[in-house]
């Protein structure tokens, strides 16, 4: 695998376009939120007022991608853009129809997970110019080897100015939650199979669990500081966003050793990261559900995955492929 590229880059005019089929809907304004954060984060840069970056969206779904390629081949005729950089495989797809010096993936799990997405995720890689994962074990699963040599990290970062610590009593005040019960926060949809809400629920028996499925994104900071813990024993994570948001706001966190949880978990008191079992995840959950305002030192572990961090690294990937 290549090293990530340093944090360092030219000041050439760059244009560049970001590719997504996350686009949110009234059932699920959360979706696609990690990437908007991105974008919203290398506009954000002060280094960068010489990279112009556009966000193009399209919903899930065979006809959306058939539309997003005539859309995006109209929208973009007669230009020639420096960077075009897709979120998810299929995304690539439609936006091999916008002309551009370099292109780039970023892979974020069910891409590679899903059998027949993982095809057409395997066919389009040899066209990137740029194939990233959003963490190492990630990028060890990429299909093909010669796409795992030249794969490189971009995750999506964390925004901690969003996610931050806020005082229980008032995050329950908010949401109208009951102050003295102990809640837990599923901090995923419980559609979604890999995330095992099925585990969550073992776990929560006699506890009040709260979701994340429909959720409005500006919401999510007050569910996870209602939250006596956060508990993701997924099965398979492609980063584990969700863990280093909880983090972020100190919140202890359950999690299974997948994604970057090990990495970030290991060591940290007031947080468990081990394979599901229901009576060790009990033990390890009974002090935090007896605690006024459990707390853990999360943020100091997500500062290096923060969205100003990450989004330096892309844009640094970007300013390579131009060399």
């Amino acid at each position: 695998m290549q090293p990530i590229i340093p944090e360092r880059y030219g000041p050439r005019m760059l244009r560049a376009v970001v590719v997504s089929n996350m686009l949110p809907d009234a059932d699920h304004p959360e979706r696609g939120r990690f990437v908007r954060d991105q974008v919203g984060a290398l506009r954000a840069l002060p280094e960068l007022t010489d990279m112009e970056i556009e966000l193009y969206e399209f919903p899930p779904g065979a006809r959306a991608l058939s539309k997003a390629a005539r859309d995006l081949r109209k929208r973009y005729r007669g230009e020639r853009l420096d960077v075009v950089h897709a979120h998810f495989g299929l995304s690539a797809w439609p936006a091999l129809t916008v002309h551009a010096k370099a292109r780039a993936l970023t892979l974020h799990g069910s891409d590679i997970h899903h059998p027949r997405t993982r095809t057409a995720t395997r066919a389009v890689l040899p066209l990137m110019d740029l194939v990233a994962a959003a963490s190492a074990p990630l990028a060890a699963d990429i299909p093909g080897a010669r796409a795992r040599r030249r794969a490189m990290v971009l995750p999506c970062g964390v925004d901690v100015g969003r996610f931050r610590p806020i005082p229980r009593a008032q995050a329950r005040t908010e949401l109208g939650l009951d102050p003295d019960t102990p809640h837990l926060l599923f901090p995923a949809d419980p559609a979604r199979t890999s995330k095992r809400f099925d585990r969550a629920q073992a776990l929560a028996k006699k506890t009040s669990l709260l979701t994340l499925g429909g959720i409005d994104p500006t919401r999510v900071p007050l569910l996870i500081n209602a939250a006596n813990a956060v508990i993701l024993p997924s099965e398979r994570e492609g980063f584990g966003l969700a863990v280093l948001e909880a983090l972020a706001c100190d919140v202890p966190v359950l999690a299974t050793p997948v994604g970057v949880h090990p990495e970030v978990l290991a060591g940290l008191a007031g947080t468990l990261c081990a394979p599901f079992d229901l009576a060790i995840w009990q033990a390890a959950l009974e002090p935090l559900l007896h605690h006024e305002d459990p707390r853990v030192a999360g943020r100091q572990r997500v500062e290096p995955f923060s969205a100003e961090r990450m989004a330096r690294r892309v844009a640094a990937a970007w300013r390579a492929l131009q060399t």
